[in-house]
């Protein structure tokens, strides 16, 4: 399956991950694509979703009530606008 641009109630179809930037808290964010995520996997990562986000997310992660890894992206890129940004990968 390609790659698919849309807004998430447009999707009729499952992925192995949903890529977005931020467009609202994690928790409503979940709750909107988590059904349209593949179990398993066969990535290093399971499927899942991928959010970048800046910012403190503690408090939305606490709110999630599941686990989350984050990437730090000013580990990867120098410029001041990745400064405070991340992805944040939460397993489905």
């Amino acid at each position: 399956m390609a790659a698919s641009k849309a807004r998430a109630e447009e999707l009729d179809e499952s992925f192995d991950f949903v890529v977005s930037r931020a467009v609202t808290s994690l928790s409503e964010f979940h709750g909107w694509v988590n059904r349209k995520i593949k179990p398993g996997g066969k990535n290093v990562l399971r499927n899942g979703i991928l959010y970048l986000k800046g910012g403190d997310l503690s408090q939305e992660i606490k709110e999630l009530g599941k686990q989350a890894l984050i990437f730090n992206l000013n580990t990867y890129f120098k410029e001041e606008f990745f400064e405070t940004k991340k992805v944040v990968y939460v397993s489905i």
